[in-house]
């Protein structure tokens, strides 16, 4: 065990001792607050200055559009939060466009402030919140423990105001029954992430990045493989970490938004962005389509708003071409879902329920598995040679046996555990809940050891980047 690793285990303990014996409510919100800038500092020391100083104008902004909520003051702020967004995500990726020497020369070094997209999102929910009369009305050391909350400081879920700061105020909530809770919610986590790291890893050294190296060489049935292969590791990957960090912090006694329901079951484009990375989903409904979609009547406005959202879901994630592009295919495609909504109403129905369903989730998930060709490819032509592969019939299967069992084997895996899951639902036991308390408290340690070393190491995780 690395030092660091070792002083990680022993500040999370110490955190929810102090926690728990804190007398009053602001001591155990300064803990809070210095555990949380310690850790962000502990993995991003650049730039925790930048962490505190949005924390505070952003509380200070929403105190004034509270005072008097006008246009001008929402749009002010939510401008410099932009502003910031888009000078260290969005500018440096216009380095070919701009000039080789001097300034722009480092320009385009700049570095990427961890979690910058998320804390940032919150900020502006938490104007926007304010616009519209949110009578949560945070202190600014509760602001700022909402801005900086450990457990969702680097990758979300992304919280509103509303979610936290009450929780912030309640008495001391963790207990032994939360410890067990959140360990198993860590437990599931943990095995997830595993998942996505042997699909990195592949067989042989063969995993998903060697398959898209080979991408121009690849027949129908490879393509398709090669991007189950990758959608499942980004899901593992993403969904595993949601559920980890949502883990540690209900062992802490907060409960944590949900991110992702098993969106791979959905049966509709629509029903799987609401299952998807649900607190950013949620967000852009929220404040990026509702607020179009309600500023014309006209239908045709209502779903260019839903296309325009979804572009900006897809630009969240990078200044790129080809993230404009997967997010539009998400918004046409959720178009699409609406429009054969309508054409369907009046329409016979068409063979049995059971059969219809299994079709639109066939449908659903082949749509989702080829939209992350956009999402992983390296440019425009590496997407356009996976596509030409995923959609031109060809015949022969090029990539190695290992990897193609490797990757129908977890998928397969995945949704006969799903099946399984929903047999037992509501009746399987605590998932160590027939071990003695010592043996627990070993466990549970061992599990906390583990969140938090991979917190640790949160580069790893494919949404790290965003």
């Amino acid at each position: 065990m690395s030092q660091a690793s070792f002083l990680y285990i022993v500040a999370a303990f110490a955190v929810w001792i102090a926690a728990r014996l804190a007398a009053r409510r602001s001591l155990r919100l300064g803990i809070y607050l210095a555990a949380s800038w310690l850790f962000y500092f502990s993995l991003d020391s650049r730039f925790l200055p930048l962490l505190v100083l949005s924390s505070v104008f952003n509380h200070q902004f929403g105190r004034l559009i509270r005072a008097r909520p006008t246009g001008a003051r929402l749009w002010a702020g939510a401008l410099v939060n932009i502003l910031l967004l888009g000078t260290f995500k969005y500018l440096p990726a216009l380095g070919p466009l701009l000039p080789q020497i001097g300034f722009w020369q480092h320009v385009r070094e700049i570095a990427l402030p961890l979690g910058v997209s998320f804390w940032t999102f919150q900020a502006l929910s938490y104007l926007f919140d304010q616009y519209r009369g949110d009578d949560t009305n945070p202190s600014l050391p509760e602001f700022c423990l909402y801005m900086t909350f450990a457990p969702t400081v680097m990758s979300g879920p992304i919280c509103r105001v509303a979610d936290l700061v009450p929780q912030f105020r309640t008495p001391f909530a963790g207990s032994w029954d939360t410890v067990r809770e959140g360990a198993q919610g860590v437990w599931v986590g943990l095995g997830m992430i595993a998942l996505a790291r042997i699909l990195a890893a592949g067989h042989g050294g063969f995993g998903v990045d060697q398959a898209f190296a080979l991408s121009g060489a690849l027949g129908t049935a490879d393509a398709w493989i090669m991007l189950l292969g990758y959608g499942f590791q980004i899901f593992f990957d993403f969904a595993g970490y949601s559920r980890l960090v949502i883990g540690v912090a209900r062992m802490l006694g907060f409960q944590l938004p949900e991110n992702f329901d098993r969106p791979y079951l959905s049966t509709s484009v629509t029903s799987f962005w609401q299952r998807w990375h649900m607190s950013l989903s949620f967000w852009i409904r929220d404040y990026v389509f509702l607020p179009l979609a309600m500023s014309r009547r006209e239908v045709w406005w209502r779903h260019a708003s839903l296309v325009i959202s979804m572009a900006v879901f897809g630009i969240w994630h990078s200044a790129s071409w080809l993230f404009l592009l997967w997010g539009v295919y998400q918004g046409l495609m959720m178009v699409a879902h609406r429009l054969w909504q309508q054409f369907r109403r009046g329409a016979r129905r068409i063979g049995p329920p059971w059969l219809r369903a299994a079709a639109s989730w066939l449908l659903t998930f082949a749509v989702i598995i080829l939209s992350w060709t956009l999402f992983r490819a390296e440019g425009v032509s590496h997407a356009s040679g996976i596509l030409k592969a995923a959609l031109i019939p060809t015949a022969g299967l090029r990539l190695p046996a290992g990897f193609v069992l490797l990757v129908v084997g977890l998928v397969a895996g995945y949704f006969v555990s799903q099946l399984a899951v929903a047999r037992v639902e509501g009746r399987a036991p605590g998932l160590l809940s027939w071990m003695p308390l010592p043996a627990r408290f070993a466990c549970y340690a061992a599990i906390f050891y583990l969140a938090v070393f991979r917190a640790a190491e949160a580069q790893g995780f494919i949404y790290a980047q965003f």
